[in-house]
């Protein structure tokens, strides 16, 4: 296995920028930015989690092969969210049943 070692001050750069947007999620989270938060936040995660992917986990360094199948697990969780979403936007498109009656229907001998 081929393995790149990075220096450790690259290490101790990622993890500060990890920190650093660890702090500004935390402040931005008790400011409301109305419809925007999730977006903000999101885009925060998703840095977050490049970096981790990219410089801890060594992705950053490795074959093809690794790349393909890690962007193979990022699409089919995109898919899986994607079907989870649209099952909860149309639960709402069938109409309710009415409300059961109170009375009985009259019964025929």
């Amino acid at each position: 296995m081929n393995t790149h070692i990075l220096p450790r001050r690259i290490y101790i750069l990622i993890w500060s920028s990890l920190m650093a947007l660890l702090f500004l999620t935390w402040g931005l989270a008790r400011i409301n930015l109305g419809s925007f938060n999730i977006v903000v936040m999101l885009s925060i995660a998703i840095i977050k989690t490049v970096l981790v992917i990219l410089f801890f986990m060594g992705v950053r360094h490795s074959s093809g092969l690794v790349r393909i199948i890690i962007v193979a697990g990022f699409f089919w969780l995109a898919l899986l969210i994607a079907f989870t979403m649209a099952d909860y936007r149309t639960r709402s498109w069938t109409p309710a049943p009415d409300s059961w009656s109170t009375t009985a229907p009259p019964t025929h001998p």
